[in-house]
């Protein structure tokens, strides 16, 4: 079985923090790799200042290289628009991969206004992954109220796949400072860079796709 961390969000645009996340959930989780699913639209994110999919696949696709991380477009060629949806049609879709969800303390903290969110908890493992500023506001959090009894030690973060669920651990790294916010703020035009993107490599890092179902999640 291949282990396998989901990050979901808007990569708007995909910078080294989210790399640098990643790189670190491989090593503490014992992952195979990390699949970035880029969010067609995030229901709690405005629209505006969300620059196009294409570009924000684009940026994932090129912050991806050369690293164990493979960039997908799942949820918008599965028309999911939930990541609770997403998750209960992945595991029929590749029955040979175990999944955890990675987020970040900012998310865990408004993790209770995600739709389904106990759902999600019950359907796999899921990693926190520390952040300056949020920590508080995530250990306060409606979500982590609920929890709270689901969290296991850090040492026995390896052993995410054998855990009864709900399970969560909290993990914790030296962060990158980078932003996606300030990023857009010093160049609001920066989806513009990858607007003439046709053919970046990506044979070594998108998501394969099942079989049959290759009308699905062909990259």
């Amino acid at each position: 079985m291949k282990r396998v961390g989901l990050l979901g969000g808007s990569f708007n645009p995909a910078h080294r923090g989210h790399r640098k996340l990643s790189l670190h959930a491989i090593r503490a989780l014992g992952l195979d790799e990390v699949w970035w699913l880029v969010s067609p639209g995030n229901p709690l994110k405005p629209e505006a200042g969300m620059a196009p999919f294409s570009a924000r696949l684009a940026s994932a696709r090129k912050m991806a290289c050369h690293a164990p991380i493979r960039v997908s477009d799942v949820e918008a060629r599965l028309r999911t628009r939930y990541t609770a949806d997403t998750l209960a049609k992945l595991p029929r879709l590749y029955p040979k991969h175990r999944f955890i969800w990675l987020m970040g303390a900012d998310n865990l903290a408004q993790f209770h206004q995600w739709r389904n969110w106990r759902r999600i908890a019950r359907q796999v493992p899921i990693a926190i992954i520390a952040r300056p500023g949020y920590d508080a506001r995530a250990h306060a959090s409606p979500a982590m109220s609920w929890l709270r009894r689901a969290v296991r030690p850090a040492g026995q973060a390896k052993k995410w796949t054998s855990w009864r669920l709900p399970g969560l651990v909290l993990l914790r790294f030296r962060p990158d400072p980078t932003s996606a916010t300030r990023i857009r703020a010093a160049d609001p035009a920066w989806h513009r860079h990858f607007s003439n993107v046709r053919g970046i490599p990506i044979s070594t890092q998108s998501v394969p796709s099942p079989q049959p179902r290759t009308d699905l999640l062909q990259p």
